[in-house]
């Protein structure tokens, strides 16, 4: 995939802030994402639609798009139904990626039948399949996804507590281990520059990083955690 091509080797920056945040709003976010533009990331990574519009408007790098959606009874969040989908592409988002987790999801539709819906519907929307599992890994390379992330380890049951950089990205060597056929984006909880180049020399194809860039309460707590230490 051309967009794909383009983002290889790059650092794309998750531009997102939750409700509740100092900075959560389009306005916000869009201009985060012209100063990660112009600190030299090759991609943006954005939540919902008014985000994603506000951010295709000033920024020309290639754009992923999520929706973070709840749904009764489903701990899958993240774009989990074609309707966030159809609202993420509609708002600009040159990529969209997916909970691909083993998790049940939203009226109990399974994960082919969704991929089956999107590519009928958006054939030329390439899809990222967000996973926390080598298994889920491998299950979304055989279901035609076109690239799979390490976002969500850490985030589900079987693997709450873990993090991506544990036992110098042991995890993230596994996943590049069974996933052959499609990029690897290295994606959670990295935190530092050498850790980010780390990912790309254990077989990561693009680096996505988030609260060490965009979120500032974050970058606040370790400063301030480190004098309190001390």
């Amino acid at each position: 995939m051309r967009l794909l091509q383009q983002l290889q080797g790059g650092l794309v920056v998750a531009c997102e802030a939750l409700p509740g945040e100092p900075l959560h709003g389009s306005a916000f976010m869009a201009a985060m994402a012209v100063a990660a533009a112009r600190g030299g990331a090759q991609g943006i990574l954005a939540n919902g639609p008014a985000e994603l519009a506000a951010i295709r408007a000033k920024v020309p790098l290639p754009l992923i798009g999520v929706l973070l959606r709840e749904y009764p009874g489903s701990m899958v969040h993240v774009t989990p139904t074609l309707a966030e989908v159809a609202e993420v592409v509609d708002a600009g988002a040159q990529l969209v990626g997916i909970d691909a987790t083993e998790r049940w999801r939203p009226e109990g539709e399974s994960l082919p039948d969704l991929v089956r819906k999107v590519r009928a519907r958006y054939p030329d929307v390439p899809l990222m399949a967000e996973v926390a599992t080598v298994r889920e890994a491998a299950l979304a390379q055989e279901l035609g996804f076109d690239c799979v992330s390490s976002a969500l380890y850490g985030f589900t049951q079987e693997t709450a507590g873990r993090h991506l950089c544990d036992d110098d990205f042991a995890h993230l060597r596994a996943l590049r281990a069974a996933v052959v056929r499609c990029p690897l984006v290295a994606e959670g909880a990295i935190s530092t520059p050498a850790q980010a180049a780390r990912t790309l020399r254990l077989g990561s194809d693009l680096v996505v990083v988030g609260s060490a860039i965009t979120r500032p309460q974050f970058l606040t707590s370790t400063f301030a955690k480190a004098l309190r230490a001390h």
